[in-house]
């Protein structure tokens, strides 16, 4: 250990002298993109190889009862590992990436480094119904932030290297640079200035590269690129847009409700994996199109396939009656959602991603199929298909360019990028009216803790009311006169003098405007100091937000409120203090 803190600190003094800060960033953006792009491709590997192995001799005609037992056991694993090898919590992936950002300066545990990777390859390979993206996001992000402890990184660059890590790993598990460009700006809100969009375009394409290297470099969900736009169908286009915008809405609700149900009427971790898994089991078993991400079902909907529905199921003898299909599909849209917060709630380790595809793929092409059955118009459901994941992305995770850009690169559909626009548009703005805040955040905003979407938030919360106390005023005790607090004004350079008993209670204070037209009056200096004394209005806690001490100093006016501890004084706060400490932070975070 003392020879690593040699070894670093000879690195940091040669550093200094000949690497710019500016070209620092530079080379650690390689490093985070290479890191993270290697940690999402053991995660997809380790996922998909695990499901290769459970399944790959299943047949299609008839269901398979293991359907019932395998999420079970990958989520008991996932759980296992956690609680007894890690001894810690299973989590939300990007939501725990936003608190970090928010409430912990940027902090993450080593742990995360490796975790979320054993616990979601676990989840999902065994075929709980979530994606992989979010434990990506949140191993990069773990990633971008040891890295940056360990080097010595300030506040500001640790929180820049998870945002590239976070882009970083996006970029490599989807082959998309741009979209995680996007992702980074709209939901991780990091700040698109030339200080963090130069190094986000080096990390992600360094990420990208690295994928390229050892994926290969191939269309993640390919369609045909010879299908344009048909302006004539802008109107189902729109009409796509509000269902997704609706069902985004159904799947957010469910899975709040779910969870929430879960924790209060089940106490205990292994009462909600029993009921979580089993209930899960019965799910996949009906409609094993909910098995896992779903990887193969998408690519199959996208050109025209819905045979995911029926096959493997007790529903194969239906496949040729389309209103069964037509059933299949709604049960499958709508179970979806129970089937993803089910296996959170069971304590599984996943991403919120590949659900939205999914159901997006499928939204769009039962839509189309439907409408073309009903000879209300001829609609090719491969391009609905299409449309409808960047639909439900911009819905659920309240994203739309990312939905757009994402949709556009891994399906190669650049030409579908208006009909793209027009339904995650209408899906975001439709999901907006329903419900405030994204599955993302949802947690965050109603503990107030969601500041990473709130700059001014972000800079008070970096602010702690302690080390803004100053403690230079003259106390002045109860019982005393009027003529010993003149002396005591005689040798202070400020305007307010607290009243404070033996014990260190505060009784009030004195403000030097009320006294001033009687401060000279020799005939009142016997006056004791209680009865000029005043209580103030406002008072502040030691472990008030910052966000409440601002609002009390907009509210009441004051240039300086007294702060007590169980009644005992530590001091006077003031308003020149708090706006002086705001600029500096800000500056830090926004520094170009």
């Amino acid at each position: 250990m003392a020879l690593t803190r040699s070894i670093l600190n000879r690195f940091m003094e040669w550093r200094a002298k000949h690497i710019s800060e500016r070209q620092y960033i530079y080379l650690l953006s390689v490093v985070v993109g290479v890191l993270a792009a290697i940690s999402a491709i053991v995660i997809k590997k380790s996922a998909h190889l695990i499901k290769h192995l459970l399944t790959s001799s299943f047949t299609n005609q008839y269901e398979n009862i293991l359907y019932f037992f395998y999420p079970a056991v990958g989520i008991l694993l996932a759980i296992l590992f956690m609680r007894y090898l890690v001894k810690q919590e299973p989590g939300h992936g990007i939501p725990g990436v936003l608190h970090a950002i928010s409430r912990k300066n940027g902090l993450i545990k080593f742990h995360n480094v490796y975790s979320a990777i054993v616990s979601s390859a676990f989840t999902v390979g065994f075929g709980g119904s979530v994606g992989l993206e979010g434990p990506t996001v949140s191993t990069g992000a773990a990633v971008g932030s040891n890295l940056g402890q360990f080097l010595r990184l300030n506040h500001r660059q640790i929180i820049l290297m998870i945002s590239l890590a976070s882009a970083a790993a996006m970029a490599s598990i989807f082959q998309s640079p741009i979209a995680a460009i996007v992702f980074a700006l709209e939901v991780i809100m990091v700040d698109l200035t030339m200080a963090s969009l130069v190094p986000l375009l080096i990390s992600t394409v360094t990420a990208v590269l690295t994928s390229y290297f050892v994926l290969g470099q191939a269309v993640m969900y390919p369609i045909d690129r010879s299908v344009a736009f048909d302006p004539s169908n802008t109107i189902f286009y729109a009409g796509l847009g509000v269902l997704a915008g609706l069902l985004s809405v159904y799947f957010t609700r469910i899975s709040i409700w779910v969870e929430s149900s879960f924790k209060r009427i089940l106490p205990l971790w292994w009462q909600r994996f029993l009921l979580g898994s089993l209930l899960l089991g019965v799910l996949i078993f009906f409609f094993p199109a909910l098995y896992g991400e779903g990887y193969e079902a998408i690519n199959q909907s996208l050109n025209g396939d819905f045979s995911a529905l029926y096959n493997k199921s007790l529903f194969f003898g239906f496949k040729d009656d389309m209103w069964v299909v037509f059933a299949l599909f709604a049960a499958v849209l709508l179970m979806k959602a129970f089937a993803t917060s089910l296996t959170f709630a069971a304590g599984g380790v996943g991403g919120i991603f590949a659900p939205a595809l999914f159901l997006g793929a499928f939204l769009g092409l039962f839509y189309a199929v439907f409408i073309n059955h009903t000879g209300l118009g001829g609609l090719d459901p491969g391009k609905f298909a299409v449309v409808g994941m960047g639909g439900m992305i911009a819905g659920i995770l309240h994203a739309p360019l990312t939905g757009i850009f994402l949709i556009a690169e891994i399906t190669g559909g650049y030409n579908l990028f208006v009909p793209l626009m027009i339904v995650s548009t209408i899906a975001y703005a439709t999901a907006k009216v329903f419900v405030t805040n994204s599955i993302y955040t949802y947690q965050l905003a109603s503990r107030g803790e969601l500041m990473t979407h709130n700059k001014d938030k972000s800079v008070l919360n970096m602010m702690k009311v302690g080390r803004l106390v100053e403690t230079n005023f003259h106390r002045i005790k109860p019982g005393q006169t009027l003529g010993e607090l003149v002396k005591v004004i005689s040798r202070s350079k400020r305007n307010i003098f607290p009243v404070v008993d033996e014990q260190g209670l505060f009784k009030g204070h004195i403000l030097l405007d009320d006294i001033r037209n009687i401060m000279f009056d020799t005939e009142l200096y016997t006056t004791l100091v209680d009865s000029i004394m005043v209580y103030p209005s406002y008072i502040i806690q030691p472990d008030d937000p910052m966000e409440t001490v601002a609002a009390m100093f907009q509210d009441s006016g004051k240039y300086n409120i007294v702060v007590l501890k169980d009644g005992k004084y530590l001091g006077y706060i003031s308003r020149a203090n708090v706006f002086i400490t705001y600029r500096n932070k800000l500056s830090e975070i926004s520094q170009d």
